[in-house]
């Protein structure tokens, strides 16, 4: 008898154990549109510190983005236990931001010259070799502007891995929950760190005597700029695709549209039709959204920024 309760306990267990693998694989796929964006912003955000300070700050946002999972995580459980209705619109207000993310990221390339980024840019530059910037201070901004980045793309997540949990038992929602807020901070910060320090690899490898790493490094820093500007391409199009994909699954017309218009459709069609009205979807959606907060911002007579 104790020997088949144990047996029993352990099958239990097995079965927890497989369900949370399951969900975090899938929280992991759904959340995977986040996270192109979220390397290039926080890559970009420690960018214009010393190069000896790049690998120190970054892991001060690691440590900042794991208190913020400390604190997202628990607040999505018990919406989970006590406010389940919440999850939903929670879900759609979470895709709505991430399509206008992604909007306004494709306004702002349309309605600025290459010549008025390159001026910012300047601008900034200057700024940071100004022998008058307290460097300490200046450091600590870097840091709080990633951090509030962090949480609001840390939100994003946990709120798409809630949504995929939603009907799991409780033990599994800590377990996925807690899983992909450790798994989402290593896996980042780590690329991250990677990224940051591409171009010092580089330009050691292009000291070296040997001609081959000489061109190994010349290519790592020819490469370097277009692998930030792929990121950042690449997380644009998957917030449209993931942000439309919560916004079509939370309208069932709209779910209901896009099924009629894979039905009988072949194995092609039907692999390619959901993701493009997806990302319909989520342009719309995000031009809409776009929309709504440029006219309120102006009514209240803020910028573009809200200030």
């Amino acid at each position: 008898m104790a020997g088949s309760s144990l047996l029993a306990l352990i099958d239990d267990i097995a079965t927890v154990l497989d369900d949370v693998a399951v969900l975090t694989k899938v929280a992991a796929k759904k959340t995977a549109g986040v996270l192109g964006d979220d390397l290039a912003l926080n890559a970009q955000q420690v960018t214009g510190v010393t190069a000896e300070r790049e690998l120190p700050v970054v892991l001060a946002v690691a440590k900042g983005s794991l208190i913020n999972k400390a604190i997202l995580v628990p607040a999505a459980l018990a919406i989970s236990a006590l406010v389940p209705a919440a999850i939903t619109p929670l879900l759609m207000l979470g895709g709505a931001f991430l399509c206008y993310e992604g909007f306004e990221k494709v306004a702002h390339k349309l309605l600025h010259s290459r010549d008025e980024d390159e001026a910012r840019r300047a601008e900034r530059v200057q700024a940071i070799t100004d022998p008058k910037i307290d460097l300490v201070e200046f450091e600590k901004s870097k840091i709080k502007g990633a951090v509030r980045t962090d949480f609001i793309l840390s939100a994003e997540i946990i709120a798409i891995t809630l949504g995929t949990v939603a009907d799991a038992r409780f033990g599994t929602q800590i377990a996925v929950l807690s899983g992909i807020a450790v798994l989402m901070t290593v896996g980042v910060y780590g690329l991250v760190a990677g990224i940051v320090k591409l171009d010092d690899a580089g330009l050691h490898l292009s000291r070296q005597g040997s001609a081959a790493q000489q061109s190994l490094g010349r290519g790592i820093l020819r490469a370097a700029p277009w692998l930030m500007k792929g990121l950042s391409i690449a997380g644009t199009a998957a917030m449209f695709l993931v942000g439309g994909g919560i916004l079509t699954h939370g309208v069932p017309v709209l779910h209901h549209a896009i099924e009629d218009m894979t039905a009988g459709a072949g194995p092609v069609l039907g692999a390619i039709v959901p993701p493009l009205a997806n990302a319909v979807v989520g342009i719309v959606a995000g031009a809409i959204v776009l929309g709504v907060v440029t006219a309120v911002n102006k009514a209240l007579g803020r910028d573009k920024d809200g200030h």
